[in-house]
């Protein structure tokens, strides 16, 4: 399989073996042409995702400009240069911020492909206004249309949230984090990699949804622990009440953040498992070995 990377500017470290195409941003105009010669199939992940400090003055026309609206040029262009396939990469934020945690009686708790869709935040909600588009221009071009709706993803050069977590462990900052009970689902970009692959290749892809996840959830304190054996620097954990938590959070502006921490977000793959026949081929553990010894080198 050959690879093509549509890219706003070339990476420091390129990849080998990859055809690097200069796109520039990523909105209504954007001009995909020149990166879809000879191309069969596109993985779309590019996107505007959540900004620390946001600086537009309509931050969900700026999210729309680019996740629906790039999305939609993109689908239209590549339609034209006889693309065959396109896999979405959208969220799984289009179902939601949290599962159940306990689960009711009787139920799973688990987000499912079928769920309505409650996105509560404008990442979310561009996100699902591109999957109903797609359907859209799936439907009028034949264009065969894959979504993807992934948890959390890490790995290697991992930004965000995780980041600060690594290095909260790695300098030992003690974490009020001991008293959570809660599961969540993640997955490692190598693992993700191989569902992408799948959706490329499985000609019962098309025109399917599919969340994808490790094949283990996990507590954030057991995450914290795990995360700590391969630093090599043991976990300090303590505990403090959920709610106490996410008050304090809230008065820094960063309850939001804290709530990951606090809730549950656990996702059925059991789909794709069915369609496919995929299994995640490395284990959460060996994704978190691999993000910390990344994380080591890099630091060191």
């Amino acid at each position: 399989m050959d690879v093509a990377g549509a890219v706003r500017q070339l990476p420091a470290r390129p990849l080998a073996g990859v055809d690097y195409r200069i796109v520039g941003g990523l909105d209504a105009d954007t001009d995909w042409r020149g990166t879809l010669t000879g191309v069969d199939a596109i993985v779309h992940c590019a996107a505007r995702v959540h900004v620390m400090r946001e600086t537009a003055d309509d931050p969900l026309a700026a999210f729309r400009s680019a996740n629906v609206a790039g999305t939609g040029r993109l689908a239209r262009q590549a339609v034209a240069a006889g693309v065959k396939r396109l896999v979405f990469i959208s969220s799984i934020k289009v179902n939601g911020e949290e599962t159940a945690s306990p689960p009711p009686r009787g139920e799973t708790g688990n987000f499912r492909e079928d769920d309505a869709p409650a996105p509560q935040d404008p990442y979310g909600q561009t996100k699902w206004e591109a999957e109903v588009m797609l359907a859209r221009v799936a439907r009028e071009t034949g264009l065969e249309v894959v979504t993807v709706r992934p948890p959390l993803v890490y790995g290697p050069g991992v930004k965000g949230n995780l980041a600060r977590l690594l290095g909260w462990i790695e300098r030992g900052v003690p974490l009020p984090l001991a008293g959570i009970r809660n599961a969540r689902s993640l997955i490692g970009i190598d693992n993700l990699a191989s569902a992408l692959h799948a959706c490329l290749t499985c000609p019962a892809a098309a025109g399917r949804t599919y969340l994808v996840r490790d094949g283990e959830d996990v507590s954030t304190p057991e995450l914290v622990r795990r995360l700590g054996r391969h630093l090599g620097k043991p976990a300090r954990l303590f505990a403090l009440p959920a709610p106490l938590l996410e008050g304090l959070a809230g008065l820094a502006g960063r309850r939001a953040d804290v709530q990951r921490l606090t809730g549950s977000l656990i996702v059925d793959d059991r789909r794709i498992r069915r369609e496919l026949g995929w299994v995640p081929p490395r284990t959460l553990d060996e994704g978190l070995a691999q993000m910390a010894r990344a994380w080591l080198d890099s630091a060191g």
